[in-house]
This record gives C-alpha cells, sequence and structure tokens, in this order.
C-alpha cells in the first residue's frame, strides 16, 4: 500500500464557492490519506466570501484558497475528478494525467440565492452539509 494520498480535483464552472469548500472539507477531513485541489471552467476570480465564513463557522480551515482554472491542473495526476455543478458535468473537460475516476455530485449554487443575509448565509450552511455528506461517504 501506498503512503501516497489519493489525489482528488473538485471542478465547478466558476471555483468560488462549491469546489472551494469541497476541497477544504477533503483536506480536513482526508486527514493527510486524501488530498484534494480546486478549479474551475470559467473561473471567476474570486473564492465567495460566504464560502470562506461558513468553513471557519464549521471549523475548517479554508487555507490560502483561490479560484483557478482547470487548465493549471492539466499537468498534475489525479486519481478523482469530481464535478459538483450540472454545468461543468456537461462541458467537455480537459484530459487530466493519471486517467483518474470520475463522479459526479449535483449541488446548488449558494452564490445563486437571492434575499436576505439570513438566506444567503443558510444557503451556504445547506451547501456545506451537503458536500460533507457526499465526502463521508465517499473517504470514510
Amino acid at each position: 500500500m501506498s503512503d501516497e494520498p489519493i489525489k482528488i480535483l473538485v471542478i465547478c464552472t466558476g471555483n468560488s464557492c462549491r469546489s472551494i469548500m469541497a476541497e477544504a472539507l477533503i483536506n480536513h477531513m482526508g486527514q493527510g490519506r486524501y488530498r484534494a485541489r480546486s478549479a474551475g471552467s470559467r473561473p471567476t476570480g474570486y473564492v465567495h466570501p460566504g464560502s470562506v465564513s461558513t468553513l471557519k463557522q464549521q471549523g475548517i480551515d479554508p487555507g490560502q484558497s483561490r479560484s483557478k482554472s482547470w487548465d493549471d491542473m492539466i499537468s498534475q495526476p489525479f486519481d478523482l475528478v469530481i464535478t459538483v455543478c450540472d454545468q461543468a458535468a456537461g462541458e467537455a473537460c480537459p484530459i487530466f494525467s493519471g486517467q483518474p475516476r470520475t463522479l459526479h455530485w449535483s449541488i446548488p449554487d449558494p452564490a445563486r440565492v437571492i434575499g436576505t443575509e439570513d438566506e444567503s448565509k443558510a444557503a451556504f450552511e445547506q451547501t456545506f452539509f451537503l458536500l460533507k455528506s457526499r465526502i463521508e461517504d465517499l473517504i470514510l
């Protein structure tokens, strides 16, 4: 058995909310056995503050997260590529080295919620717990 962590790439379109949260959750919950990165097909160039604050409120270190393109990840080998939004799942993904297995999780975008501050916060929390549940099923 290899001591190398299982390398996971989490993709969504903007790489500002869901994939950022999933990256932090996998790295936290995986306890060194899993190493996650995230990227987007059309990155927004910023990480949504709701993602960072939700992670921190749940005791998860968001790390030095930044919105980046999946083109930046092509040369890196991955064992698993997970899409977390329907739009990214329908796009033609680049070929990643390592012949990764692929999964798709349809997770609603909390940044699209229009409403009060409390409604927005609730959307980010719901996304957090959906991702956490999927990740628990995957790695535990």
